[in-house]
């Protein structure tokens, strides 16, 4: 698996499966989202590939709407599947949401990660 920010996605990557991450914003108000590009998708898992990016997707949409419980079960079928590639970000956002659960945010709360 690579990380690729979206702007460099180019038709070199149409035969992947690519993957939204997080968005950042940078200090000069630019937003740079990261996308995972799988390589190789375990035989066992091709096909379940349109559900499980259906499924991914999701999962980053109902994380901006603040949709906890959705967010935390996807999370809990999507662990272990493109052959794992894709856990570390998984357990990192199931962290980030268990902390995001707990807090009272603003109406205008975006999951952009801010950075200096």
């Amino acid at each position: 698996m690579n990380i690729i920010f979206k702007q460099h996605l180019n038709d070199e990557y149409a035969r992947y499966t690519v993957l939204d991450l997080d968005t950042f914003e940078l200090a000069d108000g630019t937003q740079h989202t990261a996308c995972c590009v799988i390589e190789n998708t375990p035989i066992h898992e091709l096909s379940l590939l349109p559900s499980l990016r259906q499924l991914h997707e999701n999962l980053i949409k109902n994380l901006a709407l603040k949709n906890w419980d959705f967010c935390e079960q996807a999370i809990e079928q999507l662990m272990g599947k493109w052959g794992g590639e894709v856990d570390t970000f998984y357990q990192d956002l199931l962290t980030r949401v268990q902390d995001l659960k707990a807090q009272t945010l603003p109406d205008n709360w975006t999951p952009v990660i801010h950075k200096q």
